[in-house]
């Protein structure tokens, strides 16, 4: 059962945005899915009140915010959306659960000096894998010069850019009803499904 965790410690960098289309890609494959939610605003679990009966179905993991557990039985695939700060032993805990960890990034100094603390952190603590770990540009236009400098950046860590996610407001809409891009007739939203192209790849990997 692969357990996929979003996480960093920088508020606003689109966590819930990735988890919940993580969420809905896996849902669409067939898979039964679970979306945790341990952030203090809970925009997953918001965004699972608002999914409609007819989309694939993705169930909610009612997480205590003070104990990680293992997921119920039945469930196939599982994605854990986390707060902005964390760190000390939840931190520890999720980075245990985690068989995949996304990192959300934008192309931002702050963000990337933030992101950059985050990974040495994750490297300091025992099993964690480089290779388990993706990096994904959140809000990113690839024609500019802080697109480049985020690619610079992270390929200085040897982490993996599964993707690069334009500023678009198909997330906005599609989120206010509780759908992602993989709820929706392809030709809506062709662009926005290329670019998740290598992070799908990744998740199944």
């Amino acid at each position: 059962m692969p357990v996929v965790v979003i996480a960093n410690p920088k508020g606003g960098v689109g966590k819930s945005t990735l988890a919940t289309n993580v969420a809905g890609y896996w849902a669409s494959r067939g898979h039964a899915v679970m979306l945790g939610d341990v952030d203090r605003q809970q925009s997953s679990r918001l965004w699972l009140g608002l999914r409609p009966a007819p989309a694939w179905p993705v169930t909610g993991w009612d997480v205590q915010r003070d104990a990680i557990v293992r997921p119920p039985k039945g469930t196939t695939h599982v994605v854990l959306d986390t707060p902005a700060g964390l760190h000390g032993g939840r931190f520890k805990d999720v980075v245990k659960l985690a068989d995949k960890l996304l990192v959300p990034v934008q192309p931002s100094i702050f963000d990337i000096y933030a992101t950059r603390e985050f990974i040495d952190q994750l490297m300091r603590i025992k099993g964690a894998d480089r290779r388990d770990i993706g990096i994904v540009g959140m809000r990113v236009d690839e024609r500019t010069l802080a697109a480049e400098q985020l690619r610079q950046f992270v390929g200085a860590l040897g982490l993996p850019v599964l993707g690069m996610l334009r500023p678009t407001q198909n997330y906005v809409h599609l989120a206010a009803r509780g759908l992602t891009l993989f709820d929706v007739a392809p030709g809506r939203v062709a662009r926005d499904l290329e670019q998740w192209q290598g992070i799908c790849e990744w998740l199944d990997d």
